[in-house]
């Protein structure tokens, strides 16, 4: 698209027509940025989108570094919430006591992440797309660390561990040897299954799954995520309900009433301050939400209103709890592979993380196919993709190496954003990346977020898993559910991915093969939420007669490939290789990679 010299920077609610139904048919309004630019700037590639979607900056364009700083951080903070929560849940089911050992690893986990987005978007699928943890991963871990040789042993009275608990090594350890064993339990599980991600995308194999994959598997699948944490979300949210309910409130306030009211800023543009229209509340609802409370929880302890002991009500909405933490933390912390020790290996665990690792995989697809229409490019080539999953498998065997407890996935709430700021360019994510490393080696940064109160935790909780349930149940959008066929595999599915688990995990000791290990497998597995109700919904969508109209496999696919017309996809090239791809003719042979023969772009197999 064209800019003329005279535009102003100028925020403001700007019709969208309706070729993108991400935000609405026609009459839909959201804000749209616009930015001074130079009169002869080049044609964006826009025109091969769907839609004609109207972009300020497209997926080859370079904004100046000033304005990559601005929207890298915003996109920053758009992710910043769905990235925190993974390792506030994981401190306590690894038995983490130390608040400072916590905010190591939330260091850690938004220093792999930006290491994450800078791999994907430089030679993955080279999207503007956000890399972070995945609560795909939680459910599993969960599931891993609910065994009894992982469960959280009670502390003495002296304060320290029992003795009867042990090490690695077979010795009696200290809280740091309890949390670190578990660590790497989970990293061994997340580096083995992710090879399976790996292979899926350098063998080209997941055009094949995808066809055997529809709108009845991916329902159930993604919405047990957000399902099987309640109690996570109501033991958080119970620590103080009023908390809890004030950030909901003030989530619901940013986010929906007042998502189309502008704030007015002030911006320094062709030598004079100009006054500009934001929408502040709609792109940092969650942030503001957060913050808010957690700002009258501040109030309300200095004023003493909070109890000041640990057993009364209401103790844990306090935000001096963990400031001990922030003035321990170093200012520089470096994470690195290994950090918490060597990773461990048990076929249990593996087939378990194996249900997170596919549930990613089927996700990530659809995000790249979003991700590129809001961004100004083409759909995807079956090459690109291939490429983007093999990186983020390669991704979560990173971050199994660095530590984080979780995979990487990408990210639906910054590909949203593309389509808000109307800037869909790499650069802009490629800043966000390095943003994310510097905030990961910032050690104090890390430990700040410690001292937010756990019912402004779990307010957080109650709306972020109730929305990946119901993004979850989005799927059904493209299946007759006025099928009784349908409605059987969609009910069926999800109640049996509630019942198996929650039965199991009562009666810990009902299995009993002779084998432990098979016993450990058997356990995992039907303990894992989201494998129960993904499992059953493939097995049950792909034996039960029904028409691909009836299951929405044809309405899914037309919309996950955009119509596979043909357009220059030269934005997803690998950068400085493409002449040697093209000189040997076994690049021809390689499904990842651009030379590859049997690639239409958008086309699926």
């Amino acid at each position: 698209m064209h800019l003329d010299a005279e535009e102003k920077v100028e925020v403001g609610l700007m019709e969208k027509g309706t070729g993108d139904p991400e935000f609405g048919g026609k009459g839909d309004e959201t804000p749209q940025l616009r930015l001074e630019a130079g009169p002869t700037r080049r044609q964006t590639q826009e025109e091969a989108a769907d839609g004609g979607v109207e972009l300020v900056y497209s997926i080859n364009d370079r904004p100046p570094w000033y304005l990559c700083v601005l929207l890298g951080l915003q996109h920053y903070i758009l992710a910043f919430g769905g990235i925190l929560v993974i390792p506030l849940i994981l401190a306590e089911h690894l038995c983490i006591r130390d608040s400072v050992a916590t905010s190591q690893l939330i260091s850690t986990i938004f220093f792999v992440s930006g290491l994450c987005t800078l791999l994907q978007t430089t030679v993955g699928n080279r999207l503007p797309i956000l890399q972070g943890g995945s609560l795909t991963f939680l459910t599993p871990t969960l599931a891993i660390l609910a065994l009894p040789r992982w469960k959280c042993p009670d502390p003495g009275a002296s304060g320290e561990m029992p003795a009867s608990v042990e090490n690695a090594t077979g010795s009696p350890g200290h809280a740091d040897d309890m949390w670190m064993t578990r660590m790497c339990e989970i990293q061994g599980a997340i580096l083995v299954a992710s090879l399976l991600q790996v292979v899926l995308g350098l063998s080209g194999l997941v055009g094949f799954v995808l066809r055997y994959i529809g709108p009845l598997t991916i329902a159930p699948t993604i919405s047990l995520i957000g399902l099987s944490l309640f109690i996570e979300a109501g033991r958080k949210s119970g620590s103080q309900w009023g908390v809890a309910a004030l950030t909901v409130c003030l989530i619901l306030l940013f986010s929906q009433y007042l998502s189309r009211v502008d704030v007015p800023l002030i911006a320094y543009t062709e030598k004079k301050w100009q006054v500009f229209q934001y929408p502040l509340f709609k792109l940092f609802s969650a942030l503001l939400g957060m913050c808010g409370a957690w700002f009258v929880c501040f109030l309300l302890t200095v004023f003493d209103v909070f109890p000041s002991k640990s057993e009364e009500y209401g103790f844990l909405a306090r935000t001096d709890i963990n400031v001990r933490a922030v003035v321990d933390s170093p200012w520089i912390y470096l994470p690195y592979p290994g950090q918490w020790g060597v990773p461990t290996f048990s076929m249990s665990s593996v087939l378990g993380m194996i249900a997170g690792v596919l549930a990613s995989t089927m996700e990530s697809i659809g995000d790249y196919y979003a991700c590129a229409r809001l961004s100004g490019a083409p759909p995807p080539p079956c090459h690109a993709i291939n490429r983007g999953i093999a990186v983020e498998g390669l991704g979560c065997i990173l971050a199994a190496l660095w530590g984080t407890g979780n995979g990487t996935t990408s990210y639906s709430q910054n590909i949203a954003a593309l389509g808000i700021t109307k800037v869909g360019s790499r650069l802009v994510l490629q800043t966000t990346g390095i943003l994310m490393i510097l905030m990961g080696v910032f050690g104090k940064f890390g430990a700040i977020f410690i001292t937010i109160p756990v019912p402004v935790i779990g307010g957080m909780f109650l709306i972020m898993f109730g929305m990946i349930a119901a993004v979850g149940l989005s799927n059904l959008q493209y299946v007759e559910l006025n099928s009784s066929r349908n409605l059987l595999i969609l009910g069926f599915s999800i109640f049996s991915g509630l019942v198996l688990p929650t039965w199991f995990q009562a009666n810990p000791g009902i299995v009993d093969t002779g084998v432990k290990e098979l016993d450990q497998v058997i356990v995992v597995l039907f303990t894992t939420h989201m494998f129960i109700g993904g499992f059953f919904g493939f097995v049950l969508d792909n034996t039960i007669p029904g028409t691909d109209k009836e299951r929405g496999i044809r309405s899914w696919q037309h919309s996950v490939e955009d119509g596979g017309r043909s357009a220059d996809t030269s934005c997803y090239d690998i950068p400085l290789c493409g002449a040697v791809f093209k000189r040997y003719r076994c690049f021809r042979y390689l499904p990842f990679l651009p030379s590859h023969v049997n690639t239409p772009p958008g086309a699926s197999k």
